[in-house]
């Protein structure tokens, strides 16, 4: 299906391959994943994994309490167009 190219145009940050047919893909290069200590702030820990649950408990509520507070024509009838 695919192979290397060496003769096809070179991108920064990129790999380019060359199909059957003869036409070139670009693929972004991925950049490389970085472990960092929870007192940086930054990354996959334990106080940002309980952070985003809390904001999305925060946002059902608000959701619920704008459909109650509106008889479900916020989100149901508004935005999905049903009931």
């Amino acid at each position: 299906m695919t192979s290397s190219s060496t003769a096809a145009a070179t991108m920064r940050g990129a790999v380019v391959t060359t199909e059957d047919g003869g036409r070139l893909n670009a693929f972004a290069a991925e950049p490389r994943m970085q472990v960092v200590a929870a007192d940086n702030g930054w990354g996959f820990h334990e106080r940002a994994e309980k952070l985003n649950g809390r904001m999305a408990m925060l946002g059902f509520i608000a959701l619920l309490a704008t459909e109650i507070a509106l008889g479900g024509e916020a989100f149901t009838q508004g935005l999905l167009g049903i009931g």
